[in-house]
């Protein structure tokens, strides 16, 4: 049975890939930003564990981990959580950069730090939920897309120093996806929201658990998700 670490377990594409390896019997801790989400979590998915710590302050994740148990190896590591604030540069206040780059790049970043151990124990695997504005950046999505450029970066970089550990690492760039973060995209945006438009996250979900399960002679780097419709 496979270990599991998510973040973003919550809802949208978090919540397919959890739901998927809950499904078939793997071994999910689930990571919480606070006590209360935690019990959340283990309702929806029965037999899970938790972590507890805040994204949105990564400087404080060593910390937060220290007091808790954590497991003696992972299978993989899934960065799923994420924020996302439009606006345009000339509008954005440090407040707004530091918030998306701390929970979208740092956090990952120092939770990666945190569990190598683990992971390289089983060769295991990160997987990074990018964005398609992980590829380009459009007006507005400044911030966002400079946060997931530079998630972008860490993973190509973590392949790079991981690769005699045998550890795989995978970016996923998923399109609009139906979720309350892409809810929250359209009334930023000033536009009704459709979620029949956009990728059902079970879609996404399907794509990280390809790359999870591919045989250890091949690996995923980069895959792009698209909407169909």
């Amino acid at each position: 049975m496979a270990t599991h670490l998510i973040t973003g377990a919550g809802s949208g594409i978090g919540a397919a890939v959890a739901r998927r390896l809950h499904e078939r019997g793997d071994d999910l801790i689930l990571f919480a930003r606070d006590a209360g989400r935690a019990r959340e979590l283990v309702s929806a998915f029965p037999g899970a564990r938790t972590l507890v710590g805040d994204l949105a302050t990564p400087e404080r994740l060593s910390w937060a981990l220290a007091q808790q148990s954590l497991p003696d190896r992972l299978d993989s590591l899934l960065h799923v959580a994420g924020v996302v604030d439009l606006g345009q540069v000339g509008d954005l206040t440090p407040k707004t950069w530091h918030h998306q780059l701390n929970v979208n790049l740092v956090a990952p970043a120092e939770l990666t730090r945190l569990l190598l151990p683990q992971l390289r124990v089983s060769h295991g695997q990160v997987i990074f939920v990018n964005s398609g504005a992980g590829l380009s950046a459009h007006a507005e999505w400044g911030a966002y897309a400079a946060s997931k450029h530079g998630l972008k970066a860490l993973a190509d970089a973590l392949r790079e120093e991981e690769r005699a550990s045998g550890l795989r690492v995978t970016s996923v760039y998923p399109g609009r996806t139906a979720s309350p973060m892409q809810a929250k995209v359209h009334q930023q945006e000033g536009k009704e929201y459709d979620a029949t438009r956009w990728i059902d996250p079970g879609s996404v979900a399907t794509t990280i658990l390809m790359a999870l399960d591919l045989p250890r002679d091949a690996r995923i780097d980069d895959v792009t998700v698209r909407p169909g419709r």
